[in-house]
């Protein structure tokens, strides 16, 4: 008799056991679930941003190019008013009052190209700036 209510216990408790796994693991399955669709989206956020810098410095490439052929074309334009119209009244040329700030805007980058950028500076710098001050010793007591 003993080893029919042991037997009907285990069967009781497998099948509680069963629907009780059951239950957990489609919240588990579901956990999964969310946590693959998280690391999906956070991917393609990365990817999105990566994108979007790419996009800014293509950009600004761009723009810096436009700015250059924007800026020799205005030279341009100034230099050949000047020499087609000598005679042209300075008021009368558009580009008059702006060859002035060419030249020097033209001057200041022609600067800042041949300097080259140093990696290292002049004379000593930081701590080794001074020269260590001499260490005196304290008399001492006798």
């Amino acid at each position: 008799m003993a080893w029919i209510y042991a037997l009907l216990i285990f069967a009781a408790g497998a099948i509680v056991g069963v629907f009780a796994a059951r239950l957990g693991n489609k919240s588990l399955k579901q956990q999964k679930e969310l946590q693959k669709d998280l690391d999906k989206s956070k991917y393609e956020l990365e990817q999105y941003r990566q994108e979007l810098v790419d996009h800014f410095a293509r950009s600004a490439d761009l723009l810096d190019n436009i700015a250059k052929d924007y800026s020799k074309l205005y030279e341009h334009m100034a230099k050949t008013s000047t020499e087609l119209m000598p005679n042209l009244p300075a008021q009368d040329n558009p580009f008059a009052h702006r060859i002035s700030t060419l030249e020097s805007v033209k001057n200041n980058s022609a600067d800042d190209v041949t300097d080259q950028p140093r990696d290292y500076a002049n004379g000593a710098t930081g701590l080794l700036k001074d020269k260590p001050e001499e260490i005196v010793e304290a008399p001492k007591a006798s």
